[in-house]
């Protein structure tokens, strides 16, 4: 029996249909040694493949299962997989589905609620996540996703016939997923990256600067050629869940993650005149249906994963004292959305809202006398509804403020106040609300020259809950809000600017891995990077 190449199965089975799922998943169950059983099964899967189509991703555990039953889901074989390390009629679209929905659920799930959540103090955790008192580590499994990730858009892009639209969609995720890693780990390889099948099995460390700003091969020049080409190009793609195969907007999404990445880089920036550029441009972002995200559906494997985890996990992520403290002062109504009211306000019928100090173990919580029923829990949205969030990559409201801190620092010749109050009309737009009439009257919200860059930024914070590690980023960069340890925490009073490299790395590539952390001044989640480094 021959086989296909892994990452070109993934990408095959990541648009099996949902009707087909429970019946694959029960025959996945029923798994045995027995190969008559094996060949009726898989004639079976390639009945049920034959009826339908392709959609979002089956289960990763799945992947095995169905690299042994491919192959024989025709007679002629031999002529479909002449050659099974070059297969001849994968189209990119395979790849291209993949790669979206496992980057945004990336950034929704196991980075955005799992772990940010923490760092930017939207939530914390009364025992077990011990992120809250940054204990960090390496966050390997993310580094090891991205990077294969990577590679599955260079096998897109490398795909025979593979046209100039999807080369340039290719470049934008992966200017995205590079930036994710820079932005958590620092200098990371970049230009030598997922080169392992030439021969590069221990990829150089770019800097983080050259990174971002390299004239050729940097993240800002790479998006600009990408949103260029796909203004000119008249072909088509396939597969993409983002944008529903527009390429307009991946025309707006490269755009506004320059003006992201622009912002993020400002303090080390002299010339803002692309900044400027992009805030005259009429290719950003520019509403809530063009939002960079990719709606959950309501059934298994592509639910929001928190509506399936056990409840126990659920419920270590509390309503921090922080978000209560600010959403409490702006009376603003978009708490009752994020957050659940305590459970002992529930049952008395007089619904509040408490959040919890980061940073505290078990036995302080004990000692201080709290009781868990009187700190929020995240809003239902989180929890009972398995589409009731997105996996988010970027909103409008987010445009909205990055323009509004680009205008109060003069970066660009605009109003602030018109960008801000759209940012916060968004937000509160993308859960369903209304802004109430009298909420930019209030001295804590309106922009009346007190604060205002406190006012935007915080405001900004608020809108990021949710995108991966988005706010933590602004907070590094900004000090808005200014976010203090917990009386616990693991890291000497200091909040913490990254990961620690993946222990991986210090093996399998010593001698780069050591020049980086040399340049960054030691391997520890309190070295700045580059863009932080500015006072």
């Amino acid at each position: 029996m021959n086989f296909v190449p892994l990452a070109l199965v993934h990408a095959e089975l990541s648009l099996y249909c949902y009707q087909c799922l429970p019946q694959i998943t029960q025959i996945s169950a029923d798994i045995t040694t027995s190969s008559a059983w094996l060949e009726s099964k898989s004639a079976r899967i390639c009945e049920i493949s034959g009826k339908h189509n392709f959609s979002y991703l089956v289960p990763s555990a799945l992947v095995l299962f169905f690299i042994l039953f491919l192959s024989s889901c025709t007679n002629d074989f031999d002529q479909i997989n002449e050659n099974p390390n070059t297969p001849e009629k994968v189209h990119p679209q395979f790849l291209l589905t993949n790669v979206i929905f496992e980057a945004a659920d990336q950034s929704a799930y196991n980075q955005g609620f799992r772990l940010a959540n923490f760092l930017a103090q939207f939530a914390a955790s009364p025992e077990f996540e011990r992120i809250d008192r940054y204990e960090m580590g390496g966050n390997s499994a993310y580094w090891n996703t991205i990077f294969r990730l990577l590679s599955d858009i260079r096998s897109m892009q490398e795909l025979e016939g593979t046209n100039e639209a999807y080369q340039a969609v290719g470049d934008i995720i992966s200017s995205y997923l590079f930036s994710q890693l820079t932005d958590l780990w620092g200098d990371v390889p970049y230009t030598e990256a997922v080169q392992a099948i030439d021969g590069n099995y221990a990829p150089k460390y770019d800097t983080q600067k050259n990174i971002y700003t390299d004239p050729q091969t940097g993240i800002l020049a790479v998006l600009k050629r990408a949103a260029h080409t796909l203004k000119n190009t008249s072909s088509p793609i396939a597969g993409d869940i983002l944008f529903d195969n527009n390429l307009d907007g991946w025309i707006r999404f490269a755009n506004s993650l320059r003006l992201r990445y622009l912002m993020r880089i400002s303090h080390r920036l002299s010339d803002y005149s692309e900044i400027q550029e992009l805030a005259e441009s009429d290719k950003l972002i520019s509403s809530n249906s063009q939002n960079a995200v990719v709606p959950y559906l309501s059934s298994a494997p592509n639910q929001w994963p928190m509506s399936a985890s056990a409840l126990g996990l659920y419920q270590e992520h509390r309503m921090s004292k922080t978000v209560d403290s600010v959403l409490t002062l702006w009376n603003d109504p978009r708490i009752a959305v994020l957050y659940q009211p305590t459970e002992k306000s529930t049952t008395s019928g007089h619904p509040e809202y408490k959040g919890l100090q980061n940073g505290q173990t078990p036995e302080t919580i004990s000692e201080k006398g709290i009781n868990l029923s009187d700190i929020s829990l995240f809003g239902s949205i989180f929890r009972d509804i398995p589409n009731g969030v997105n996996a988010q990559f970027m909103q409008y409201s987010e445009v909205q403020f990055a323009l509004a801190e680009a205008a109060e620092r003069d970066f660009i010749e605009a109003d602030a106040g018109k960008y801000y109050k759209e940012g916060i009309r968004a937000s509160f737009e993308y859960y369903g609300l209304e802004v109430p009439n009298d909420y930019f009257n209030q001295t804590s919200v309106a922009l009346n020259g007190e604060n205002n860059l406190i006012k935007i930024m915080t405001q900004k914070w608020l809108s990021l809950i949710g995108i991966g590690h988005e706010a933590w980023f602004n907070v590094r960069r900004t000090g808005i809000p200014e976010l203090k340890p917990g009386p616990d925490n693991l890291n000497e009073d200091r909040y913490p600017v990254r990961y620690l490299y993946p222990e991986s790395e210090q093996a399998t590539n010593a001698e780069n891995y050591k020049g980086a952390v040399s340049r960054m001044g030691g391997d520890n989640i309190n070295n700045k990077g580059w863009w932080e480094r500015f006072q």
